[in-house]
């Protein structure tokens, strides 16, 4: 089973591949607009959900009490 799962990983990189690799990373610039757009990917992402959440903790918590 073991060599099944192996065999579905990318075959390792040579170092020549990894620094080519790690290079074209380090060339990438951000435009100008990109913070705001991570910014409000991340809001969207982990934002809205957790206060979802913490709504429904908030409102069971008031319903509970209330009675």
């Amino acid at each position: 089973m073991l060599r099944k799962l192996r065999a579905l990983l990318p075959k390792e990189k040579s170092p020549e591949e990894l620094d080519e690799h790690y290079r074209k990373m380090e060339e990438i610039q951000l435009e100008k607009g990109d913070m705001l757009a991570m910014l409000i990917a991340a809001f969207l992402t982990l934002g809205i959900p957790l206060l979802l959440i913490a709504g429904a903790i908030y409102g069971f918590i008031y319903l509970v009490m209330v009675r």
